[in-house]
């Protein structure tokens, strides 16, 4: 049981999903101020909307059955009673959800809600029952007899960036499978930083929107997507075990990158412009990435770790590169201005942050946290 308890990825999975739905909850964290008019009394009477929009309640519920479930699991597999699991994985999201709609009051973009309430824990509750009965019918244990043939030891924390990365892919990328790219926001923070100040005239030099950068050759576009399949490739063989297991995860990361992309597209250009992302170089750039990854199956954990490394610096220095395109510019005003804000913060945040997360996982597992196995 301790070793199931060690291996459990459910907490740091419920961690990472609770933060990035309480980004997109408060999400554009712009313009605090107090209510005109608004007692401290009043604060926590979240009002009843007079509307109602479908896609509103759709998204509550499905927004919070994630995390109802996760709560059930964490807690489940860190040997908590079923009933007490249950009554937790209600409450812990009923209170956070409470917590995320009063700070919504301060903030003049977002509309507290009582309904927004009551759907997110009706949506932790369902997720939480699902889970529960899966619990009882031995599913869990089922699903880590499974994981022991698959995985080694201690690799929750490889798994939970494995599962965040097609949530990365969905938020439009210069290149595809280029994730990283959180550059040219570093460069317009810096730049508003440095606003009414002697350097304020050196920062437009080095702050130059991406449109204006040169696109990538072929060849360059060609390596960027292929080692963009290539890195969480790796990344999952610190934790598989060696074998004919390997091959199959690279192929499957294959398909699974193929198919996030196309759904980005299809989200971001209509469902009809969903293989519009399919050029002449996509294709033989992912069969590489496959083949790469095929080529790389034999290998060690901690060989595989620094492999990983490297790839991901690569993809980075790459990805930095590679130009925003005018259809690219219109996607992210898609995303940030229309419904797409709702996921806005949870796609984004992943696809920038990535590669980052994964190189400190590598670094932990060539620095020798994490044993090598054959």
């Amino acid at each position: 049981m301790t070793a199931a308890r060690d291996r459990s990825s459910a907490g740091p999975l419920a961690l990472a999903f609770a933060a990035l739905v309480g980004y997109a909850s408060l999400y554009p964290f712009s313009g605090w101020r107090w209510p005109p008019g608004l007692d401290v009394g009043a604060l926590f009477l979240l009002p009843w909307p007079p509307w109602r929009n479908q896609f509103d309640i759709v998204a509550n519920v499905l927004g919070y059955l994630p995390l109802g479930a996760l709560v059930y699991g964490a807690c489940v597999r860190n040997g908590v009673r079923a009933s007490r699991a249950l009554a937790a994985s209600v409450a812990v999201p009923a209170l956070f959800s409470f917590v995320l709609e009063v700070v919504q009051t301060f903030l003049p973009a977002r509309v507290p809600s009582r309904l927004d309430w009551v759907l997110n824990v009706a949506g932790a509750a369902s997720g939480a029952a699902v889970t529960a009965m899966l619990h009882r019918l031995g599913v869990f244990e089922r699903w880590q007899l499974l994981r022991d043939r698959w995985l080694a030891r201690r690799s929750g924390g490889a798994l939970v960036l494995l599962l965040l990365w097609p949530i990365g892919l969905l938020f439009p990328a210069p290149v595809p499978l280029g994730l990283g790219q959180v550059g040219g926001r570093l460069r317009e923070l810096a730049a508003a930083a440095l606003e009414g100040t002697p350097w304020a005239d050196a920062s437009a030099t080095w702050a130059a929107p991406a449109l204006e950068r040169a696109p990538l050759s072929p060849p360059a576009e060609l390596v960027a997507i292929a080692l963009g399949l290539l890195a969480p490739c790796l990344l999952a063989f610190t934790a598989a075990r060696p074998g004919w297991r390997r091959m199959l995860l690279a192929v499957g990361a294959g398909a699974l990158g193929f198919c996030a992309t196309t759904l980005s597209t299809a989200l971001n250009f209509a469902p009809e412009h969903a293989l519009a992302w399919l050029t002449p170089v996509t294709l033989p750039a992912l069969a590489a990435g496959v083949v790469l990854a095929a080529l790389c199956a034999p290998i060690g954990r901690r060989m595989a770790a620094g492999l990983g490394l490297v790839v991901l610096t690569a993809l980075v220095g790459l990805v930095a590169q590679a130009p925003a395109d005018p259809y690219y510019a219109d996607s992210l005003q898609a995303w940030e201005q229309g419904r797409f804000i709702r996921f806005h913060g949870l796609a984004r945040w992943v696809g920038w942050l990535w590669p980052y997360l994964a190189m400190v996982w590598l670094l932990l597992n060539l620095g020798g946290r994490h044993r090598s196995h054959s």
